[in-house]
């Protein structure tokens, strides 16, 4: 259940016209939270309700934002029930209405958190690959060590991949390794989708102006926080393929990527990037 904070009203007894004392009278509840959790969603009606059950267990509070591309596997109505029924003022659903793409419902979502004054929002998958255990280190690197932007890293500390084929870890380990070398971006995994940023970071980066849609969203994200100036952190993490439900990767995905890692280069030769909030 999510974890609460009561607002109370105190009554002075000589305020009171009754010989009556009113002490401790709870007006309303509502949680609280600096953090937010980004999860987009297509037909992720498998892991929807346990992922944000298994959120919402931890001794952190996170708030949670799903962004449904208008799911035909009813994804969007568990999120409304258990609003309703568990989980109010910590959960929030934004839908949308088809699949327009991962790049434009983090965007969307980053929006929505700074409207919402979240200092510290994250990106995460519905499917279990990212480990909601895994929340608190991001957050502590971020919030206890100072760091901008804090990656979970599949690649930082070897390949800690579980469940994948190979030809998949293979694509996904060089493709890191591209990136490096096209860019001389130094963080070893450049298109991982598990993050915590800094509210500032956002404020930042003209969001408006990122280009990609796809899996290159994830490097040009980095990219951008490392040319203006952010610090950030590698977290390793053991990246568990989905169990139930099914992969949204394409190879239309890669092919944005490979080509945006050529565009990011020549704009960080000639592109004037926003200074430090």
């Amino acid at each position: 259940m999510a974890k609460k904070t009561e607002i109370i009203l105190f009554f002075l007894d000589f305020a009171l016209p009754l010989p009556i004392k009113f002490t401790n009278i709870v007006l309303f509840s509502m949680t609280t939270s600096d953090s937010i959790v980004i999860i987009p969603t297509y037909n992720e009606k498998e892991n929807i309700e346990k992922i944000i059950r298994a959120i919402n267990a931890l001794d952190k509070q996170f708030h949670i934002l799903v962004i449904d591309d208008g799911s035909p596997d009813g994804t969007a109505a568990i999120v409304k029930r258990l609003m309703q029924e568990e989980f109010a003022g910590g959960l929030f659903l934004l839908e949308r209405p088809g699949k327009l793409g991962l790049g434009t419902a983090y965007i969307l979502g980053f929006k929505w958190a700074l409207q919402h004054d979240y200092e510290y929002i994250f990106e995460m998958d519905a499917d279990f690959s990212h480990d909601p255990a895994d929340l608190p280190r991001l957050y502590a690197a971020c919030h206890d060590e100072g760091y901008d932007l804090a990656i979970g890293s599949r690649y930082v500390s070897g390949v800690n991949v579980v469940n994948w084929p190979m030809g998949r870890v293979l694509m996904s380990y060089f493709a890191s390794k591209y990136v490096r070398f096209v860019t001389g971006f130094k963080v070893h995994d450049t298109t991982a989708g598990f993050k915590c940023y800094r509210r500032r970071v956002l404020q930042t980066i003209e969001l408006d102006k990122i280009r990609f849609r796809g899996y290159a969203f994830q490097i040009e994200m980095k990219f951008t926080a490392y040319k203006i100036g952010f610090r950030i952190k590698e977290v390793p993490v053991i990246f568990v393929n989905r169990r139930e439900g099914v992969s949204k990767m394409s190879g239309g995905i890669f092919g944005e990527a490979f080509l945006g890692v050529m565009r990011l280069r020549w704009d960080g030769w000639t592109r004037r990037y926003p200074k430090i909030v």
